[in-house]
């Protein structure tokens, strides 16, 4: 059975800790806790409430952000868009290009009140069902 790092240690002069010197108090180390950590970083986790310092966690390096918009949103500027010129009216039906307003993807939230004809990269399920249930057309780029 293999001895405990304890036990291997028994008998011998700084059971592991190098040299006498080593394990002499705090200054070894750097001080006790943030001692001597007076630059620019102390005061920023000061204001933000946090005393936290260096780097934590993982960091997803290929992430493509995609911008968004609930179809109830595109709904409730209807009126606006039809102003703006950005959308056109054809009969009943409001037709909006959702890559004019730099938007990729359009999701379900919100309601919706007119006929929609929207074209868009990517539509939720949600979105779909609701611009269909409504009498209007979802389709993709």
């Amino acid at each position: 059975m293999p001895s405990s790092k304890r036990s291997r240690y028994r008998g011998t002069r700084t059971c592991g800790g190098g040299t006498h010197k080593n394990r002499r108090g705090a200054g070894n180390r750097g001080g006790r806790g943030r001692a001597g950590q007076r630059d620019h970083r102390f005061s920023h986790f000061y204001l933000a409430g946090t005393l936290k310092n260096g780097k934590h966690g993982f960091i997803r390096k290929n992430v493509v952000p995609v911008n968004v918009l609930d179809v109830g949103e595109i709904d409730q500027m209807a009126e606006l868009l039809l102003q703006e010129g950005i959308a056109r009216q054809e009969e009943d039906l409001v037709t909006l290009d959702a890559g004019a307003l730099g938007i990729d993807k359009v999701l379900g939230g919100g309601r919706v009140t007119h006929k929609l004809n929207i074209t868009a990269k990517a539509f939720s399920e949600r979105a779909k069902a609701k611009i269909e249930e409504m009498g209007g057309r979802a389709s993709t780029v």
